[in-house]
């Protein structure tokens, strides 16, 4: 089981760190008292099948609270438990510039200003900084590039997450799907609806599916498709983004764009990408 830890300055994107986690199959819990580590630590190694990776946020919002945190992390080796720190940190300028932005107040602000809370928390946490196995100043650093750096620090996370593809059928009568990445629309091709013996049916039918793609223009358009998808995947995984609707639009939403979309997630999962189907509009169209 992987277990890490996050925990570092206040506005230093802990809890961005933690969603970033989150949508790389973490199970992750924001701002854990530390008196409650060792009894969620003993959880998740009871388990262990159900919680493979967790990612926790722990907070020191007071000095005196260091020294608890140490304690309980030195029970968490006692309890057999092999966790990893990650220390989010930023400059001055920035955590500053990030508290007036947010008008909230700095959780060690007794009176003084924002720059004596970040001094006061930095020294407060350097015991942490010292056992922490992975280091990360998030100075300047967009959401894309926080989620570049975790993943490439991280054993396993560079690479290892891929796309959820989602293929839907639609019909343009009906509008465009809200969630769609990439539309694209397949009214070019022969409309099985004005053939009698196959308006009654659906994409999902054989003789449907057969007339539609058994035209030249479908298999060409198929090859263009998984070409550009094939360009586009690794781009957006850079980039960060691991969810990809990508809608096939016809008049009606019940032949063309159905058979269509069949054939683009079987053709997908050949090559080893998981697509999710869905037909949005099979029984209006």
């Amino acid at each position: 089981m992987e277990f890490l830890i996050i925990s570092g300055m206040s506005g230093a994107g802990k809890s961005l760190a933690a969603d970033i986690l989150e949508d790389m199959d973490y199970y992750c819990v924001d701002n854990m008292p530390v008196a409650l580590l060792p009894r969620f630590a003993e959880l998740c190694l009871a388990t262990r099948g159900r919680y493979e990776r967790v990612a926790l946020v722990t907070d020191v919002r007071e000095r005196e609270s260091i020294s608890g945190l140490i304690e309980a992390l030195d029970r968490l080796w006692e309890q057999g438990l092999e966790y990893r720190i990650l220390y989010v940190e930023a400059d001055m300028p920035t955590i500053v510039r990030r508290y007036k932005s947010s008008r909230r107040p700095h959780p060690m602000l007794a009176g003084g200003s924002i720059e004596e809370a970040v001094r006061l928390e930095v020294a407060a946490l350097a015991p942490l900084r010292e056992r922490a196995d992975y280091i990360i100043n998030t100075t300047g650093l967009t959401t894309a590039m926080l989620q570049a750096r975790i993943a490439a620090l991280l054993p396993g996370g560079a690479g290892a997450r891929r796309l959820a593809v989602t293929v839907t059928a639609f019909g343009y009568k009906y509008g465009l799907p809200m969630d769609a990445d990439l539309v694209f629309d397949v009214r070019f091709l022969p409309n099985p609806f004005y053939v009698e013996e196959l308006r009654g049916l659906s994409g999902l039918d054989k003789p449907v599916s057969d007339f539609v793609l058994g035209c030249g223009d479908a298999r060409r358009f198929l090859e263009k498709l998984e070409d550009l998808l094939r360009f586009l995947m690794p781009l957006y995984l850079e980039e960060g983004k691991y969810n990809l609707n990508i809608a096939i639009g016809c008049t009606g939403g019940r032949h063309r764009s159905v058979a269509v979309a069949c054939a683009l997630a079987d053709s997908l999962e050949e090559a080893g990408i998981p697509a999710a189907r869905s037909f949005r509009d099979l029984e209006k169209g």
